[in-house]
């Protein structure tokens, strides 16, 4: 029978994978076998620290090996693993730390110098937490040597009481539409979901993948960590985002997989050093987390040279994966959709106030099946509200399905602008500009205007050594667009703002920065 907790899939790994690598980080290189005996010691020092089945253990650091550990070491006592987002600041932590009563903090105190206890104490009526275990000096291992008296056939006792129905993890959403909320999932649905999504996209043992995506998000940590347990393949964590140390330890590492949001992708195209790295090693990538221009897959294959570039849709509220394309695809599948639903998930459009729509007409995006979340920790209220009765997870994403199931994320309600009465997707726009020339991101939002309500603007980040003029880009969508979508303005800026999971943050390019001056 195949195993359904992450203890018991680590186990097996180390069992029948022993002296593959399974983590490489900096000069950190361990085999699956090692890799079980430094979570055993993680869940030792947790169990002598009085840590019992549902406590909940939060994790404040970049991606290092001692991050898996911490996480599989948490997981392997019955432990909840709570991450949180690197880049929050003390009152957001604070939030997460102290709505979900985590005992035991696993940090980073100095990445990107934050001074995250610091941070925690300026932010008053800090959380209960009773240890905290630094990733970051040496306290790591006198935190680890506290475990000696507790031996390790009570924390193989331990990993073996875990059950698949067991939540194995909160994990905060990114908070873009108001506080974040904490989705439970078990071990179970991450385990056969990472499972499926390893044999969907083609990972493989022998696979070395490279992961950028953080941990905090249910991408970088179940698609990363999870599908690599499932897999025997080696995780290559990224800890912040160098570029050329990034394409350096692609070349060195030859890594095999590479998956990450858009712009991961955008930057290493973009970069003026990349002729000068051998990145032919990469037969795959898989790409998901935002509506993924139809130009960027033509890009990555042509430029970046991957074999195989897959799409995908998921959110934390099902486990970060949903549907899926799979190796073999035809090309307008993979590039104008994010594949079908995965065996046991079923997906349908809705009109936003109820009921189905026909078959390629827009709708709000459900989701049913084994992959939905619990419920978030500690408000009913707000879970009632996001799964309905008959659980249907309600995703505020607005799709399209085709006749053979293939899903087409169009855009998110939210972003939805209403000019002189007709309803503008931001994304339809966006990807009519990133097919022209010069342009190499571009992100659009509905403002004010006194006659027609809202317009679009456009914020566009032109490729190198490219100049887009404003009317030139106005003109190119009069073109391809109706006049209604067309943006009534268009600015070029350096870079889009962006959260910590790589996606676009349009609150902020509303009401945030300054605005631009106009190309």
């Amino acid at each position: 029978m195949l195993p359904l907790t992450v203890p018991a899939v680590l186990r097996a790994a180390a069992t029948d994978s022993a002296a593959v690598e399974a983590v490489v980080a900096g000069d950190v290189r361990l085999t699956f076998a090692d890799l079980q005996r430094e979570v055993t010691r993680f869940a030792r020092a947790l169990l002598a620290d009085g840590v019992a089945p549902g406590d909940r253990i939060s994790i404040w650091a970049p991606n290092t090996d001692r991050w898996v550990v911490a996480a599989l070491g948490s997981l392997s006592v019955g432990a909840v693993l709570v991450p949180v987002n690197t880049r929050f600041k003390g009152e957001e932590a604070r939030h997460v730390l102290g709505s979900t009563g985590a005992s035991v903090l696993v940090v980073d105190d100095t990445f990107l110098d934050a001074g995250r206890l610091d941070m925690l104490a300026v932010a008053g009526g800090g959380p209960d937490i009773r240890t905290v275990v630094r990733t970051d000096t040496d306290q790591w291992d006198r935190f680890l040597d506290t475990g000696a008296g507790v031996s390790a056939e009570d924390a193989d006792a331990a990993a073996a009481a875990v059950k698949p129905d067991d939540v194995s993890d909160i994990i905060f959403t990114s908070g873009t539409t108001g506080r974040p909320k904490g989705a439970m999932v078990t071990h179970g649905q991450s385990v056969r979901l990472f499972r499926d999504w390893a044999t969907n996209v083609g990972l493989r043992a022998g696979d070395r993948m490279l992961v950028v995506s953080p941990f905090f998000h249910s991408f970088g940590y179940k698609a990363g960590i999870v599908a690599c347990l499932t897999a025997r393949a080696t995780l290559l964590p990224v800890k912040v985002l160098d570029v050329d140390d990034t394409l350096a330890l692609i070349q060195r590492e030859r890594a095999t997989v590479v998956p990450g949001a858009p712009t991961l992708y955008t930057t290493f195209l973009e970069h003026p050093s990349l002729p000068q790295y051998d990145v032919s090693s990469v037969r795959l990538a898989v790409t998901g987390a935002s509506v993924v221009p139809t130009e960027l897959i033509r890009r990555m294959r042509d430029e970046l040279g991957f074999a195989s570039v897959l799409t995908a849709y998921g959110l934390t509220e099902c486990c970060g994966y949903a549907t899926g394309c799979r190796p073999g695809d035809p090309d307008d599948v993979v590039s104008l959709t994010s594949g079908r639903a995965v065996d046991g998930v079923e997906v349908t459009i809705a009109r936003p106030g109820g009921g189905a729509v026909p078959q390629g007409e827009a709708g709000e995006v459900l989701v049913r099946g084994f992959n939905v979340m619990v419920g978030y920790w500690g408000d009913p209220a707000a879970t009632a509200e996001a799964v309905d009765s008959e659980g249907w997870l309600h995703t505020g994403d607005v799709g399209v399905l085709d006749a053979a199931g293939n899903l087409s994320i169009t855009d998110r309600l939210k972003d939805m602008f209403v000019v002189g009465g007709f309803n503008a997707y931001p994304a339809e726009v966006e990807q009519v500009l990133v097919r022209h020339d010069g342009v190499s991101e571009a992100a659009v939002i509905g403002v004010p205007d006194d006659r027609l309500g809202e317009v679009g603007r456009a914020f566009v980040v032109a490729r190198q050594g490219a100049a887009p003029t404003e009317a030139e880009l106005v003109a190119w969508c009069k073109d391809r667009l109706a006049g209604y979508k067309v943006p009534r303005s268009v600015a070029l800026v350096d870079s889009l703002p962006r959260n910590a999971t790589g996606k676009v943050d349009k609150k902020l390019l509303a009401s945030g920065p300054p605005d631009p001056e106009p190309a």
